[in-house]
């Protein structure tokens, strides 16, 4: 999907006047494993053509508080492989006032920087947006996140980390579930997106897979069960994303077991899905990504996310990006309930 037209413009006017030459990187919202690897990419990148790199530290609230250090390459020196983030992240509600976002751009400037790489999700994308709204200050985002759930990409930092997180706690949850007979239901991170939830139940052979979406119900999973223990199945796994709050695991047990009688197990897995060594897919993704951020903001992009389709980046306008709901394929919950059988 091509970038604003408008935006286009507007920056090749404004670079037109004022040549970038030192940038600023920041990472905002949740932690994801892989956005270390996308710094990494920014800095050495842009220090390879010629730009000085600024490192904002814990998101918005560095920006206000002028946080902000010089980073070189050697800085960057064992971070690929480390989780988290090395400029640490937060969240910002002071940075909702407009009066607090003049500050952070007073602050940008008066540190000489030229343009932005946000690294985050999409409470950090509309921060970005405004920053261009309402002061044209060219940002480019990289969507890290570990629910998947940003549109306009296939694929955001952190996703395919998190997966193998829960699926490897699953596996082990699965030995003393068989073990003792057992149902167990598994609640994940995604806040209001199933797709962690959708890929871990299907690659952990869960038994039933409750999403935000509610594409499976109480009686459907009850009447698999069932009839998983009319076919001799005496232990189970049910994965459920978190939705709106931790503790939907715990509802689902309540329900199940007025249900059918069954003790239900919960195990709710949590921040666990953030922390960790990032998988060789988080790492390369985030790369390319944190690169491609640096390349079109010198070829006059701005207002942008790069994103994935089909293997290939591309730029989509952050305001699509961030007013698009970003929905999972039924197709894994419904295969997941078949191959379960």
């Amino acid at each position: 999907m091509p970038f604003s037209p408008f935006c286009h413009l507007i920056a090749s006017l404004w670079h037109n006047s004022k040549e970038i030459r030192r940038i600023g990187v920041y990472t905002s919202g949740g932690d994801a494993p892989g956005m270390n690897a996308a710094i990494r990419a920014v800095v050495r990148v842009a220090i390879g053509k010629g730009l000085e790199v600024f490192g904002i530290r814990s998101g918005y609230t560095g920006m206000i508080e002028s946080q902000m250090v010089q980073l070189q390459l050697r800085d960057m020196a064992n971070i690929i492989q480390r989780g988290g983030t090395v400029l640490k992240t937060g969240r910002s509600q002071d940075f909702l006032k407009r009066e607090v976002r003049q500050k952070a751009v007073d602050n940008l400037k008066a540190q000489s920087i030229d343009a932005l790489v946000c690294i985050g999700g999409d409470g950090s994308f509309r921060g970005a947006r405004t920053l261009w709204e309402e002061h044209q200050f060219p940002v480019v985002g990289v969507p890290g996140t570990i629910d998947n759930d940003i549109f306009g990409s296939e694929y955001t930092i952190g996703f395919d980390t998190a997966v193998n997180t829960a699926l490897d706690a699953i596996d082990k949850i699965r030995d003393t579930a068989d073990s003792h007979d057992r149902l167990f239901i598994v609640e994940v991170m995604g806040r209001n997106s199933g797709f962690i939830a959708s890929h871990v139940g299907i690659a952990g052979g869960a038994e039933e897979i409750f999403t935000p979406d509610a594409l499976t119900t109480v009686d459907k999973a009850v009447d698999h069960i069932r009839e998983s223990q009319k076919k001799g199945k005496r232990s189970s796994i049910i994965v459920t994303a978190e939705g709106q709050k931790p503790g939907r695991a715990y509802d689902l047990a309540v329900a199940i077991r007025k249900k059918i009688g069954l003790d239900a197990k919960v195990c709710i897995l949590g921040h666990i899905h953030r922390g960790g060594a990032p998988t060789a897919m988080d790492r390369i993704w985030a790369s390319r990504m944190g690169a491609a951020a640096v390349e079109s903001l010198l070829s006059g992009q701005c207002d942008v996310m790069v994103g994935v389709d089909h293997n290939q980046m591309v730029f989509i306008p952050l305001e699509t990006a961030v007013g698009t709901e970003k929905k999972h394929s039924p197709e894994l919950v419904h295969l997941s309930s078949i191959l379960s059988t």
